[in-house]
C-alpha cells in the first residue's frame, strides 16, 4: 500500500440517459445530487478515513435521492414492487459483501457493508438479508418510501409495450440506472460499491450484475470498478473483474482496459452501458456507449467535477 497517497473519488448515477428526456430542472437537480455525493465522500477521505467509508457515504446520498435507480428512486418490478441490490468490496483485503432482492432496506449499501464486516458470508438475499439487517441496526422502511411517480409511470409504459410485444421500444427505461462509487484513500487503499433497483418490469426474482462480485462490482489492490448498464451482459462477461484482470495481467491503463470491455466485448454481444474505473495511482476512466452517464469525480488534484454527456456536449452546454 502507498501511504500518504492523494485521495480520489469517482461516482456514477447510471448510464442510459436519454438527451431528449432531460429537462433543465431535472438536470440541475441531478447535478446537485452528484455534487452532494462527492462532497460527502470527499469529506471522509479528507478526514483520513478509509476508502470504504467514502464509498458508503457517497452511495447513501444517491440512494436517498429520487433521481437515481437505487434506494428511494428504484424502479418497479413487473408486480409493482421495489427489489433492491447492492455490493461493496475492499480492494486491500478482497473482502466483499452484497445483498439482493431486499424490499425494506433504506440504504442497501449499508447492509452490504454489514454483510461484509459482521457476517461469515458474502451475499444475502431477500427475507434472510432483511432478518440480518434487523440484527445490525440497519434502517428499515415501508415500501412506500421507494415509490416515485416517475418510476411508476415507467413501469406502466414497459407493461404496455410488453403487452404489445414491443420490447425494444421500452429498452430505454428497462435496463439502465444504477449508482456506484470508487475511492482511493490516503493509505493507498481502493474500494468499490454499487447499488441498484435493477431492471424495470423484472420478474421471477431477477438479479442483475450490481450485487455480483466480479460482474458489476470489483476492487483489488490495483483498480476498482463499478458498472452500469444492461446487467445480463455484465454478468455474462464478468465485466468488472475482466477490466481488473486486463489491468493486472496485461498491464493496460484503466482507460484502455475499460474501453476494451465496455465498448468492445459488451457491445459486440449486443449490450450497452458504462462503467467507472479508478486505479491505485488515481487514474480514472469513465467509458459509456449511451447518450449519457451521470458521473462525478474528484481526482488527485482535489477538484470536484460532475458530468452527464460526452466531453463535447458538456463543453457546448457550459458555453
Amino acid at each position: 500500500m502507498r501511504h500518504g497517497a492523494m485521495p480520489a473519488l469517482v461516482i456514477h448515477g447510471g448510464a442510459g440517459v436519454i438527451r431528449k428526456d432531460m429537462h433543465p430542472e431535472r438536470e440541475r437537480a441531478i447535478r446537485a445530487a452528484l455534487r452532494e455525493a462527492l462532497d460527502q465522500g470527499q469529506a471522509a477521505l479528507r478526514a483520513g478515513r478509509p476508502a470504504l467509508d467514502a464509498v458508503t457515504a457517497a452511495i447513501a446520498v444517491l440512494e436517498d435521492s429520487p433521481h437515481f435507480n437505487a434506494g428511494r428512486g428504484a424502479v418497479f418490478t413487473h408486480d409493482g414492487r421495489n427489489e433492491l441490490d447492492a455490493a461493496i468490496m475492499d480492494g486491500a483485503t478482497l473482502r466483499a459483501g452484497s445483498v439482493a432482492g431486499v424490499e425494506h432496506v433504506r440504504n442497501p449499501i449499508l447492509l452490504a457493508r454489514a454483510v461484509m464486516e459482521h457476517s461469515p458470508h458474502v451475499m444475502l438475499v431477500g427475507a434472510g438479508a432483511e432478518a440480518f439487517a434487523r440484527t445490525q441496526d440497519i434502517v428499515l422502511v415501508e415500501p412506500s418510501w421507494f415509490r416515485t411517480e416517475e418510476r411508476w409511470q415507467q413501469l406502466q409504459e414497459t407493461l404496455r409495450h410488453d403487452a404489445m410485444g414491443e420490447h425494444a421500444a421500452a429498452d430505454h427505461v428497462r435496463h439502465f440506472g444504477t449508482v456506484g462509487a470508487l475511492a482511493l484513500d490516503m493509505e493507498g487503499r481502493l474500494a468499490a460499491g454499487t447499488s441498484t433497483g435493477g431492471m424495470t418490469g423484472k420478474r421471477w426474482g431477477r438479479i442483475g450484475d450490481a450485487p455480483v462480485i466480479g460482474a458489476g462490482t470489483w476492487a483489488d489492490a490495483r483498480c476498482a470498478v463499478s458498472g452500469t448498464g444492461w446487467g445480463e451482459f455484465y454478468l455474462r462477461t464478468a465485466a468488472a473483474a475482466r477490466i481488473a484482470l486486463r489491468v493486472e495481467l496485461l498491464g493496460e491503463p484503466v482507460a484502455q482496459a475499460a474501453e476494451a470491455v465496455i465498448n468492445g466485448k459488451i457491445r459486440a454481444l449486443g449490450g450497452s452501458g458504462g462503467a467507472i474505473v479508478l486505479d491505485a495511482d488515481g487514474g480514472i476512466a469513465m467509458p459509456f456507449n449511451t447518450d449519457g452517464m451521470f458521473r462525478g469525480w474528484v481526482g488527485t488534484d482535489g477538484v470536484p467535477n460532475v458530468a452527464i454527456w460526452n466531453a463535447d456536449e458538456e463543453a457546448r452546454r457550459a458555453g
